[in-house]
């Protein structure tokens, strides 16, 4: 059953309940169905970096990043970090290496004690930003992990599960779909990254998976593709991140389909967000 998404506002100290939420409110509540018990908050920053992917989780035990955005994006980033007092990151996940998901990695490898890299089986060798991230772990001694089976950590209450691609090389947009897929668990609340996947990797994935999910970052930027359809009949999401900008927004066909399944969108081209999960519903605050 879709889960039903509300949203307060808070008026002369009085919430009102509303049917619906919509991106540009400065909060919204989505109830999931069950609840497993947690005993903090895990909170979800969803960086305004145009037609590109940076996603920051931190609760009391860490912090773990998704992607880092174009080249130069770094240092937004650190200042980010900066700002909630975050000294290190327990795990930097890099779903793939085109630029606007790997940019800013040079900045923050050299920058920030890390503790795991988890990394796609894809290297796109000759490419700058690729490059760039590549001498900045031989420079600092990093380590990172390319991953060919899935594997689970935690972050205190928050369970990561990184999905990778099935196959070495995929004969249709080769670095889109080696996309690492990541699952996040923080009490009854799931979260679903897809990457940069393509049809083939999106099939791939849904076809070894039942889960359903409350919030979907949507892949490829909101570009339309057939798989869509599939990816949000099965997950059913209430909620759905884009990453777009101005100058490259996402598709009408792919918003008509969010809009035709009921799915609030959350579009990082119309400002950052941040997600709040208290283990029972997500709250999403835009900036």
């Amino acid at each position: 059953m879709k889960k039903r998404v509300s949203l307060f506002l808070s008026l002369l100290a009085a919430f009102f309940l509303l049917p619906a939420c919509s991106p540009t409110t400065p909060a919204q509540s989505i109830t999931a169905e069950s609840a497993l018990p947690v005993s903090s908050d895990l909170k979800l920053y969803c960086f305004q970096a145009g037609k590109a992917d940076a996603f920051l989780f931190w609760n009391e035990s860490g912090a773990v990043l998704i992607d880092t955005g174009e080249s130069g994006y770094g240092k937004t980033i650190l200042q980010k970090l900066d700002e909630l007092g975050i000294k290190r990151l327990d795990a930097l996940i890099l779903t793939h290496f085109d630029k606007d998901h790997v940019g800013g990695a040079k900045k923050l490898v050299t920058s920030l004690e890390i503790g795991t890299i988890y990394q796609s089986n894809y290297p796109k060798t000759g490419a700058e930003a690729y490059e760039k991230y590549a001498a900045a772990l031989a420079e600092t001694g990093h380590t990172a992990i390319t991953l060919r089976e899935r594997v689970t950590f935690r972050l205190g209450d928050a369970a990561f599960t990184v999905d990778p691609p099935a196959a070495e090389r995929y004969s249709d947009s080769p670095s889109n779909n080696s996309s690492l897929i990541v699952e996040v668990l923080h009490g009854k609340n799931r979260m679903l990254f897809c990457g940069d996947a393509e049809d083939a990797r999106l099939t791939e994935y849904l076809r070894g998976s039942a889960s359903t999910f409350d919030l979907v970052k949507l892949p490829h930027h909101g570009l339309w593709q057939t798989s869509l359809r599939a990816l949000l009949a099965q997950t059913k999401p209430s909620c759905a991140i884009v990453t777009s900008s101005d100058e490259e927004p996402e598709e009408e066909q792919t918003t008509a389909l969010l809009e035709e399944s009921g799915v609030t969108v959350l579009l990082t081209r119309l400002g950052a967000y941040t997600v709040t999960s208290d283990g029972d519903a997500l709250q999403v605050v835009s900036e």
